[in-house]
């Protein structure tokens, strides 16, 4: 029995990174768990992955951009309907931006807001009637260290990662009384499946691209996306269940920094 056991948990951005780190992490420790990916060849990969590491998961799969209404919806119908319940989501599906604040443009701030602040709405609307019936209901959304500490180059992501933090904290009011807790994480530097893409593209290894970030945690180093999924199993489960409302720094000391 693990610490998830008999749980129903919808996990967006779930084809590859933190997202897939938490599926995997969920299933082993005894979850059914929904992946929402817009990569379909993603979501295929990280099934086969999950499925070779833990051989009983229970698990679906469904190729949707999470700015799409109508799919949260189809979404939560489906994984309800094959697993009978729905106790914990995770709103990580996020995109990226780079453009100074002064550039940016509409059509830039829209296609932001769509996916990391209206993806994130979209899920919960359509999953809270059923993290209410649960009884022990839980949200956890993916914020970013960003969302406190500020930078430059990516204002566009860091702004919608703070709205994911007052929306977090408004919902946590709204629901705490239908015994829903709404928590979230903020990582920092974390190797995902995206930088060492990024990284390769631009001939650089692996290896050079860990040495970068040294200076952005006290850790001097990147966390791994397992790193991350595990606060987040702990938001998610009943070991946190005098938690809400809160934003959990995983970032290796960045913002203290």
């Amino acid at each position: 029995m693990g610490r998830l056991a008999n749980r129903v948990a919808l996990v967006t951005g779930g084809g590859a990174g933190i997202g897939a780190a938490t599926a995997q992490l969920f299933c082993a420790q005894g979850a059914a768990v929904m992946l929402v990916d817009a990569d379909a060849a993603a979501l295929q990969r990280t099934e086969r992955a999950i499925l070779e590491r833990v051989p009983d998961a229970k698990l679906l799969t469904l190729a949707a951009d999470v700015a799409d209404d109508p799919l949260a919806a189809e979404a939560v119908r489906r994984c309800v309907q094959a697993h009978g319940s729905l106790d914990i989501l995770i709103n990580n599906a996020a995109m990226r931006n780079y453009s100074a604040l002064a550039d940016a443009t509409s059509a830039e701030w829209q296609a932001m807001l769509n996916v990391n602040l209206l993806g994130v709405a979209n899920y919960c609307r359509a999953a809270l009637p059923f993290l209410r019936q649960s009884g022990r209901g839980s949200i956890v959304n993916v914020s970013s260290c960003y969302a406190v500490t500020g930078r430059k180059g990516m204002g566009l992501y860091d702004t919608t990662k703070a709205g994911q933090l007052a929306l977090t904290r408004t919902l946590a009011h709204e629901e705490a009384a239908s015994g829903v807790r709404v928590n979230a994480v903020c990582p920092g530097s974390t190797l995902t499946d995206f930088h060492v893409a990024k990284a390769t593209a631009s001939g650089k290894s692996v290896e050079q691209l860990k040495t970068e970030r040294q200076s952005t945690s006290l850790l001097g180093r990147w966390a791994t996306p397992e790193e991350i999924a595990w606060p987040i199993l702990w938001l998610a489960s009943d070991e946190a269940s005098f938690m809400t409302g809160t934003a959990l720094m995983v970032d290796g000391g960045l913002s203290i920094m």
